[in-house]
């Protein structure tokens, strides 16, 4: 199979993982990323990656559960045999990456140390301290080094995804791409190609994620014709930085690890955090969700913070909250926290200026992580109620030969994604979709065989549009028009979403587009390294999907895990809780996965069943203790500090 090639677009876990596993079965790969591999956000995850393994088995855990626990906390929207393929895959996952060297943080015994994380009540978090994605990161770059000395891979690192190519009857059979420091743009062939591109949080403006997390490869495919599935679901993670440039990850993690979130109970409280006593505090989570605490899914405390925050329980009566890790607060030592937080205190400390074991964090949520994603396709195995193995459909988007993997693809969190399950779930994608694309190719006519003029006409229309771009006179500045879609997009399609503010949203991007396509003016014209003219493809990419999200979002009549929608009539009676202003999950209409397509420079709308078929749904609260009707305050003045 030495003739026949696939590649690989993104350069973080998925893009690696895939690439390693098609080199081990024998397939070339051309790998293509927008940074140095090692520079893929991958490296910015935090806090760990799940499964199941002895330790928490013996306390009741297993494969099974973690299973439930990940179609639970995504409100049963994930189709359910993925998600058991991934959850019985987990532990040999761990063992791989063990073996490949990645240094897991250790018990006193030498066993691999697992800490809590949100929605379980089980330690089945491995790390490597609070550096876990840059840890594994680094050890699949070692492997995919290996085979690139081999020859079996090729890496092409500072190349921008363009487009895809597709042959007259439809076939994804290579990509164009351009050289970012030469400007040069090449048409390469691929027996299939897979985009690991990651996520699409700059369309929100700021988020956790890096400047290159622009959703553009996903973008690209789908103008190309490739179904978007559930791009309405987008995580705001409860605790980050607010900044002005970015909003910096804090972590699960530091809740895992005993952390405690909590607000003055006097409203404008100006007193310093440490000069509150702890019957002056309220510890909401806990006061809320007794059983879980501060390690509810992220969905449900980024509500509670918010809700906090709009009664004007925030610090100083703003929109921020304590993340508390010092020892008053948790009863574990300065160093041992150090130990196991070190790489996110760092963080805290450097762009804030005061040790966080010291003094509480200051926080408030983040857009972090797309739910939704490039479709992708799967087959069932009947007898185990999982996946096929080694099936050709197994991520292959509806493009024929055109596949997604990690968080590029929509399949494995459903409405919520819980902590630590990212990591694994973009793993697990490239180790278990890569033989599926080698039986794939196996059985189609290889395209170097292609007449070079469709990869020429592939060439030629990018050198046009690039033309237009660079010859465009027009008074709108592409970084301003972000920062309008940005802001739009923050204030109306995140924490809490109603039916006039997405319409209004809607209407912006139509604006901007039209601006976009009648009077753009790029910064720079030049042909070195340009990257203005980079940017400005990507404002065009991130319109379209933020209309898509936005779409989608108007669409779905219901509340269901990220998407939380309240009646435009009760959007701003801060005087009833947030539970009772929001419509309720509809499992008889909107039990459904969301498909978008590109129609007529349009997002078109269409819904395709989930697979329920392992465990029925069920009601998703997490035990939370809901106030007596009369009472109209969250944090009653005499509630205690929780435990």
């Amino acid at each position: 199979m030495a003739h026949q090639r696939v590649i690989v677009v993104g350069g973080g876990l998925a893009g690696l993982s895939t690439s390693m596993k098609l080199a081990e079965d024998g397939v070339a790969v051309d790998l293509f990323s927008l940074v140095p591999v090692k520079r893929s956000h991958s490296v910015c995850a935090q806090g760990g990656i799940n499964a199941c393994n002895e330790v928490a088995r013996q306390q009741g855990y297993s494969e099974w559960e973690h299973f439930d626990e990940t179609v639970f906390g995504g409100d049963f929207l994930a189709n359910q045999p993925p998600v058991l393929e991934m959850t019985k895959m987990a532990p040999a996952i761990i063992d791989l990456l063990d073996r490949m060297g990645v240094p897991f943080s250790r018990t006193s015994e030498g066993n691999r140390d697992l800490r809590l994380f949100g929605g379980s009540l089980y330690k089945r978090t491995f790390y490597a301290g609070a550096t876990t994605g840059q840890q594994l990161l680094y050890a699949l770059d070692e492997q995919v080094r290996h085979h690139e000395v081999q020859g079996h891979i090729t890496k092409y690192e500072f190349w921008d995804f363009l487009a895809p190519i597709l042959d007259d009857a439809g076939r994804c059979v290579g990509i164009v791409a351009q050289d970012l420091r030469t400007m040069q743009i090449r048409a390469f062939r691929g027996d299939a190609v897979v985009m690991a591109t990651g996520g699409n949080g700059l369309i929100f403006g700021q988020s956790t994620m890096s400047i290159i997390c622009t959703g553009s490869g996903t973008a690209r495919c789908y103008a190309a014709g490739a179904r978007l599935g559930n791009p309405e679901f987008v995580q705001v993670h409860p605790t980050a930085i607010p900044g002005e440039d970015k909003c910096r990850l804090m972590s699960e993690s530091a809740r895992g690890e005993g952390g405690r979130i909590w607000v003055p109970k006097k409203k404008a409280d100006s007193r310093h955090p440490n000069d509150i006593p702890e019957n002056e505090r309220d510890y909401f989570l806990e006061r809320l969700y007794p059983k879980y605490k501060n390690i509810v899914p992220r969905d449900i405390a980024t509500r509670e913070i918010f809700y906090i925050c709009e009664q004007g329980y925030g610090i100083g009566g703003g929109q921020m909250v304590y993340l508390d890790l010092t020892e008053k607060a948790t009863g574990i030592p300065y160093e041992v926290l150090k130990g196991k937080l070190g790489g996110i205190l760092e963080i805290y400390e450097k762009f804030v200026g005061v040790d966080p074991l010291i003094e509480p964090m200051r926080i408030y949520p983040a857009v972090h992580y797309s739910m939704g994603g490039l479709w992708v396709d799967f087959a069932r195995d009947d007898k185990t109620g999982g996946m096929q193995k080694a099936n050709p459909r197994n991520h292959m988007t509806n493009l024929t030969g055109l596949y997604a993997a990690g968080e590029a693809d929509y399949q494995y969190h459903g409405a919520n994604r819980l902590g630590a399950n990212s990591l694994l779930s973009c793993i697990f994608t490239g180790l278990f979709a890569a033989p599926g694309m080698r039986e794939y190719i196996k059985g189609q006519r290889p395209v170097a065989e292609l007449s070079q003029r469709l990869f020429d006409g592939g060439v030629e229309q990018q050198q046009a549009a690039q033309a237009k771009l660079l010859n465009s006179k027009g008074t709108d500045n592409p970084y301003l028009m972000h920062r309008e879609l940005g802001r739009a997009m923050s204030d109306n399609v995140t924490i809490i979403r109603c039916d006039s503010k997405l319409r209004q949203t809607l209407a912006l991007i139509e604006s901007l587009k039209e601006r976009y396509q009648n009077n753009l003016g790029l910064p720079d014209s030049g042909m070195w390294n340009n990257q203005s003219l980079g940017f400005a493809r990507a404002c065009w990419d991130m319109l379209l999907l933020g209309e898509a999200v936005t779409t989608a979002a108007l669409a779905r009549e219901e509340s269901r895990g990220s998407h939380y929608k309240i009646p435009d009539d009760l959007m701003d009676r801060h005087d009833i809780p947030l539970e009772k202003r929001s419509l309720p999950r509809d499992d008889g209409n909107w039990l459904k996965t969301t498909l978008v397509t590109y129609v007529d420079g349009k997002a078109q709308l269409s819904y395709e069943p989930v697979d329920t078929s392992l465990v029925t749904p069920r009601a998703r609260n997490y035990g939370k203790v809901v106030a007596p009707a009369a009472a109209k305050a969250p944090v009653p003045e005499a509630a205690g500090a929780g435990t």
